[in-house]
């Protein structure tokens, strides 16, 4: 396979190390069997903070996020958009994104692929949201440049749903300095963005805002309601366990916050759903020894019920990548095993008990 361009591929290059908060409590249970199963890694590099999106008929794509820098802790970001065919156990290289991101905000809606903004590694080298926005076509593999986020809330790491053509982002970050210690800025935004008419709406007035701040957060829709589960507000010590909902069919109505609370609140944490629940794997933010700061924990959601259940752990612990479901199997791929950076190229797939 031949490799991309260095020019498309990096972005300058960030070092990354955090510290931890004080314990968190640990669920108690006796988790019950579910299969795990590791498929093929990904090529070329390692990938972290990546978005991942269902492609029909039976692939997803990863979209950005960091690499590692060779014999370095450092990471760069990276424009390299890779395709995984499910029924092949494969991967390929697709067109690049027209600019290096991490943490993007991606969707896919009627087989194209969109990206509504992300972080990208501004002139001060943090990372800085940007409101540019595109859409992929798989059958030209062509990016092409839409309507940018409204001024002033473009950012990234926000929680993605779609419903209806329509592409909600929740919450995000706008600011992140990858140093010990360095800003970070939560967002409470919500936006929508139409892609039947290519235009972003105008929200309802309970709808516009999160309850709270979130980032890192994760995001699934079921029957009609966007979840928005866990994530983090201004730096991954201050992890959430909140469960907030808002029904896309009466946005009128705005958000609420349901009364159960993740077993282990986190951040980074991926998310996906399958037959009305919402699975929840890994995060940022453990301070258990010997965790380099990452959790292990699979969790699930019944949002009929507003209970949890905690379920076998991963098998490679990790952060900072995104779940997808497909025909009720979970996909897994990259993500960081140490807190802040740490790219590794594991896929695996998670098959929720039945």
């Amino acid at each position: 396979m031949k490799l991309p361009s260095l020019f498309s591929v990096f972005s300058a290059p960030f070092l990354l190390t955090f510290t931890l908060a004080a314990a968190l409590p640990q669920p108690q249970s006796n988790p019950p069997s579910s299969q795990w199963t590791t498929l093929a890694p990904i090529p070329l590099f390692p990938r972290q903070e990546h978005s991942t999106v269902f492609l029909p008929p039976s692939s997803f794509a990863i979209l950005g996020g960091v690499i590692p820098i060779a014999n370095s802790t450092g990471v760069n970001t990276t424009s390299l958009v890779q395709l995984y065919d499910i029924p092949s156990n494969t991967w390929k290289s697709l067109a690049p994104l027209p600019t290096p991101l991490n943490h993007a905000n991606a969707a896919s809606v009627d087989g194209k692929l969109y990206v509504l903004g992300g972080l990208e590694v501004a002139s001060d080298g943090a990372w800085r949201g940007t409101s540019k926005s595109w859409v992929y076509d798989p059958i030209s593999d062509i990016w092409t440049e839409i309507e940018g986020i409204p001024e002033g809330d473009g950012r990234g790491s926000a929680a993605v749903g779609v419903h209806d053509g329509v592409v909600f982002l929740a919450g995000g970050m706008s600011v992140l300095h990858a140093v010990q210690g360095g800003q970070q800025e939560t967002v409470a935004a919500v936006s929508a963005f139409d892609t039947v008419a290519g235009k972003w709406l105008s929200l309802p007035e309970k709808a516009r805002q999160l309850p709270g701040g979130r980032d890192h957060a994760g995001a699934a829709v079921v029957d009609g309601k966007l979840f928005v589960i866990g994530g983090r507000d201004h730096g991954q010590a201050n992890v959430k366990g909140t469960v907030y909902v808002l029904d896309l069919e009466d946005l009128s109505a705005g958000w609420t916050t349901k009364n159960g609370v993740m077993p282990t609140p986190r951040g980074g944490v991926a998310a996906a759903a399958v037959g009305g629940k919402v699975y929840t794997f890994g995060g940022e933010g453990n301070p258990a020894e010997g965790s380099k700061g990452v959790f292990n924990q699979t969790e699930v959601y019944d949002t009929v019920r507003d209970e949890w259940k905690v379920l076998t752990p991963m098998k490679v612990p990790r952060h900072g990548t995104y779940a997808v479901a497909v025909d009720g199997r979970i996909y897994i791929p990259g993500g960081g095993i140490s807190i802040g950076a740490g790219p590794v190229d594991v896929l695996d797939v998670f098959v929720p008990r039945k």
